[in-house]
Parts: C-alpha cells; sequence; structure tokens
C-alpha cells in the first residue's frame, strides 16, 4: 500500500508540473504579461490541485482533446455534412 501511495504522488507531482507549464504558455500568449501568465497560472493549479483535486482528471482531458481532438475528429467525420 506504501508503494502505491508513492506511486500515486509521484504521479500527482508529474502532472502538477506539466499542466503548470502548459498553463503558463497558454497564459503567456493569450495575456502576453509573463507575470500575469505566472500568477495566473499558480491560481488555476492551487484551485484545480489542492482545493479540488478530483478536476485534475477533467484537466487531462481538457488537455488530451486540445492536443489530439480535432485530428481524431476530422478523421472520424463527425462534424461533418
Amino acid at each position: 500500500m506504501i508503494l502505491y501511495d508513492a506511486l500515486l504522488d509521484n504521479i500527482h507531482l508529474a502532472l502538477t508540473i506539466f499542466l503548470f507549464i502548459w498553463i503558463y504558455n497558454w497564459a503567456k500568449g493569450n495575456v502576453g504579461s509573463a507575470k500575469l501568465a505566472l500568477v495566473t497560472a499558480i491560481v488555476i493549479i492551487f484551485l484545480t490541485f489542492y482545493s479540488f483535486p478530483e478536476l485534475v482528471w477533467l484537466l487531462v482531458l481538457l488537455w488530451a482533446f486540445a492536443t489530439f481532438g480535432k485530428d481524431v475528429f476530422s478523421k472520424v467525420g463527425l462534424f461533418e455534412k
């Protein structure tokens, strides 16, 4: 059980770092200011990972959809008439 908890802690930390960098880059591109993007990323990560930890998987799904969604839907032809 200790190994399982340690593995989940490491996965949680890796997801935190990965999503923090992703959100920071997104905010920096949309806001234009690096300091404001840093504050935005910190607030989003704090609210998501520490206040509402179950929302982590929603962010993972959002990232997967943003990364792979357009290609999958264009191949499937779901939104074509």
